[in-house]
């Protein structure tokens, strides 16, 4: 069943009722195997009694907004849901669990992959409640009820309707930074993995990488070129402007202000589902030219940045990566490439 992401939907709750009718009555000896990736937050949107699916829709466009990460948006997703937070493995028993993942999350924690609708929460509704303070988020006031009387607590460790839940990790950030390794090495390029669970702030990120490049380019510390500098992970983007975004494009926008058109670095970074942000498009690439390019086009970087328009300063350039769905999701995928002197 097809249904809509970041901003959950109709279908997605038509989806998720579905998925309840389909476990009811289950007895011991039946098994339920449950598929579930990154992107199930958005694709699961069963409100608890008394919120609507506005409701959730609400929550979902401030989250995405505020610069919470996703093991906080979850937090909160999950205390507002029906199907989340362990209550489907719960809904399924006394049969047997099998849940297979996909991870697009740091730390590979199954609680964040689709905010965890099979597995025990040890958070609880004042945790979520301190997040939407934190971030200056304005619930629907059905749903600060629901947080504030504890009505949406989910299903803590110990319960013992969990007790016959299992979960295996299938595909994983790690594993596809690994795959890359191969493939640099093909190539006689050195590969050092920076880390599968990189987070803050995209713009942010985008400069530290590019003080770490820099370096590596001018000094041949801590990496000697030519090699290749591989991270995973998610990062956040607090949205200030009117532009089209996503944190990938920002990430790699951030990066190549940055880097100042230097002659020896290129950087391609994409969501490995193929959808940055709310758009088709997975992500973009740079090189040494991007800069200048720009500025021939009257674009500004600084203001497209300013203006969270990655997607707009990309396509501008033609320098979109565009790959189509990928059926998977293992986070975000960053690749700076530092040519030899």
């Amino acid at each position: 069943m097809e249904a809509a992401h970041p901003v959950p939907d109709a279908a997605g709750l038509l989806a998720a009722q579905r998925m309840l009718q389909v476990v009811e009555g289950l007895r011991a000896e039946d098994l339920v195997l449950c598929l579930i990736s990154g992107g199930g937050s958005a694709l699961l949107p069963l409100p608890l009694q008394g919120l609507t699916l506005e409701d959730k829709q609400e929550v979902s466009r401030q989250l995405l907004a505020s610069g919470a990460t996703i093991s906080e948006m979850n937090c909160v997703r999950r205390h507002l849901s029906a199907i989340k937070g362990g209550r489907l493995a719960a809904a399924c028993h006394p049969a047997r669990v099998m849940t297979l993942l996909i991870s697009d999350v740091p730390g590979d924690r199954p609680l964040d992959i689709a905010s965890g609708p099979t597995t025990a929460d040890p958070t609880r509704c004042a945790d979520a409640l301190a997040i939407v303070r934190r971030y200056g988020i304005t619930l629907p006031a059905t749903a600060r009820a629901v947080l504030e009387s504890g009505a949406g607590e989910s299903i803590k460790p110990g319960d013992a309707r969990l007790d016959r839940s299992e979960l295996r990790m299938v595909a994983t950030p790690h594993m596809v930074l690994q795959a890359a390794v191969a493939v640099a090495r093909d190539a006689r390029y050195e590969p050092y993995i920076l880390g599968d669970a990189l987070e803050g702030e995209a713009r942010d990120v985008g400069k530290v990488l590019a003080g770490v490049a820099l370096h590596a380019a001018t000094r041949g510390q801590p990496f000697k070129p030519p090699c290749v500098l591989l991270s995973g992970g998610e990062t956040t983007v607090t949205v200030r402007g009117q532009g089209r975004g996503g944190r990938n494009v920002e990430c790699l926008l951030s990066l190549a202000i940055a880097l100042d058109g230097h002659p020896r670095i290129h950087a391609l970074m994409g969501d490995t589902d193929g959808v940055d942000g709310s758009e088709d498009i997975a992500g973009a690439q740079i090189g040494p030219d991007t800069l200048l390019r720009a500025w021939t086009q009257g674009v500004n970087p600084a203001d497209a940045l300013a203006n969270n328009d990655g997607h707009g300063f990309f396509q501008a350039l033609a320098d979109s990566v565009v790959t189509g769905p990928t059926r998977t999701n293992v986070n975000d995928f960053r690749v700076i490439c530092i040519e030899a002197d």
